[in-house]
């Protein structure tokens, strides 16, 4: 199990029933490196992998 594992459940327990957009998400998101810059790359990362997930071409 990776360490990410145990936040990934977290939000899972937390708010696994509720809806939220991609903007909602975005801004999140945004708001997390604004406040963790050592984490754009990371962040950065993710929020491609997530846009790019219906591509046939990856």
């Amino acid at each position: 199990m990776y360490f990410t594992d145990r936040g990934i459940e977290e939000l899972v327990e937390r708010r696994g029933e509720e809806e939220v957009s991609i903007g909602w998400l975005g801004a999140r998101l945004r708001e997390f490196v604004d406040l963790n810059p050592e984490f754009e790359t990371p962040v950065e990362r993710l929020a491609t992998w997530l846009a790019r997930l219906d591509d046939e071409d990856e």
